[in-house]
């Protein structure tokens, strides 16, 4: 039986000119190298509300030699506002638009794609595009399932695309001088760590199912999901909390903390057990077709005994710690523990409530005479770091490549399978399966809907 780190190792040689699926392009189809001081030109996949902020925010980088030529979105409504907003911040260049990403993949002047979907479609528009020969940069979580996000890892390294996940945290110099700072061993050893997801979310309601508006192309916004009739409290936005499109809050804003708190843990692994327990608090089930939970407690645990903990809340609720987070994490060490609010860290020696080190703080401890983890790292910030990935094609180069970011989304969707199967489960982290639960092992990837469908070799 071939493990999976046997099979991205195989894969890796001899892949050149060999494409298989959707887009049947050869590895070096689009393959110029991108100069340090070239234009880099980007498409963009989903207009909508984070869509939107991503075009925006690489249409800023129109001066540093950043170009966004197509604009793609399945509901046509979002066109003429995306349109006006480039060409605002590009010097009067429009982008032009497609409603199928494929159109966009087919341009050989597109370099890199910016993927702004629901979690649904990630991870099957980053192999078209791979395959394409686009790198890419795709929002979090990087998949909606383990099976998918593992094949976004081997489209990237086959077709040698560097593909940036959009935890961006990572590129934060704060956050940065914090995970300096806890593996420099700025709290002693961290045992571990938490991470809250408070955000209050109210009712949105139900509807009846009806036709699809004129301007959505349904069939595709459904994509990889099983066919059911289009209704409006299911669409945009709200489809992040129905299981066949989102993850729930949990897989919402969760991966950001999820990633900080892996991040701070230094761990590489996957876990090996997995608790999770929750419900649909606070609003009366039958008033709103929400099918993921509003309250949920996550307990991971690694194979070296260290702990995970996530609290998803999504009701009334108090906050934690001494600088009241609500979206942030801690962490435990054998001298202390650290708090990180936003951007903002603090940490604690022993029991005293007084912070010895944080951001923007005058610090002066050394671990074995070393002070450089109380630097706080210089950073372009993620989109930056991202275009000098494109640039140098070098996946090293990325603060967030597609394998950290894959493991950091793998944590909410192994939560959720638990939370559905309501048993502690226990993972291999070879072969990313769980141990004796067929169950839970059959919602590691979904039936996908042709023509929709990952192929089993990308």
């Amino acid at each position: 039986m071939t493990n999976r780190r046997d099979f991205i190792r195989k894969s890796a040689i001899g892949t050149a000119g060999i494409a298989v699926g959707a887009h049947a392009f050869s590895a070096k189809s689009y393959g110029r190298i991108i100069g340090a001081n070239d234009r880099v030109t980007l498409g963009v996949v989903g207009l909508r509300g984070r869509g939107g902020g991503l075009m925006n925010s690489f249409a800023d980088m129109y001066d540093d030699g950043v170009i966004i030529k197509t604009l793609c979105d399945v509901d046509t409504q979002f066109f003429d506002k995306r349109i006006q907003e480039a060409a605002e911040k590009q010097n009067g260049n429009k982008p032009g638009t497609v409603n199928d990403m494929r159109k966009m993949y087919d341009d050989p002047d597109i370099d890199a794609v910016i993927v702004a979907t629901p979690n649904h479609w990630h991870a099957l528009a980053t192999i078209w595009a791979c395959q394409a020969g686009k790198h890419v940069y795709s929002e979090k979580p990087a998949c909606h399932n383990i099976w998918e996000g593992r094949k976004m890892v081997e489209a990237a390294r086959k077709y040698k695309r560097v593909v940036q996940v959009g935890f961006q945290n990572r590129s934060i110099s704060n956050v940065m001088q914090a995970m300096n700072f806890l593996h420099g061993g700025g709290i002693g050893e961290v045992y571990e760590a938490r991470g809250l997801c408070f955000k209050p979310r109210d009712s949105f309601g139900i509807a009846e199912d009806s036709m699809p508006p004129d301007n959505l192309n349904y069939d595709m916004w459904l994509g990889p999901a099983q066919y059911r009739p289009y209704n409006e409290k299911r669409v945009h936005y709200n489809w992040h909390w129905h299981w066949d499109t989102g993850n729930g809050d949990t897989g919402n804003q969760g991966p950001h903390q999820f990633d900080i708190a892996r991040w701070g843990l230094d761990q590489k692994q996957h876990p090996v057990k997995i608790q999770s327990m929750g419900g649909y608090f606070g609003i009366d089930p039958k008033e709103c077709s929400q099918e993921t939970p509003n309250t949920q407690t996550s307990v991971f645990e690694y194979a070296d005994g260290k702990i995970l903990e996530f609290e998803t809340r999504g009701r009334y609720t108090n906050s934690e710690a001494n600088t009241n987070v609500k979206i942030g994490n801690m962490f435990y060490g054998s001298e202390g523990w650290m708090e990180i609010n936003g951007s903002n860290w603090k940490a604690y020696k022993g029991r005293s409530n007084e912070p010895f080190a944080g951001s923007g703080m005058e610090m002066s401890a050394a671990i074995d005479g070393d002070t450089s983890f109380l630097t706080a790292p210089d950073s372009k910030g993620h989109f930056g770091n991202f275009i000098d990935g494109v640039r140098s094609g070098n996946r090293f180069d990325l603060n967030c490549d597609i394998e950290k970011g894959f493991m950091s989304s793998a944590l909410p969707i192994l939560a959720n399978i638990a939370l559905k199967t309501g048993t502690t489960l226990r993972f291999d982290d070879e072969f990313e399966r769980f141990i004796g639960n067929e169950e839970a092992n059959m919602q590691l990837t979904r039936n996908y809907r042709a023509p929709y469908v990952i192929p089993h070799h990308v």
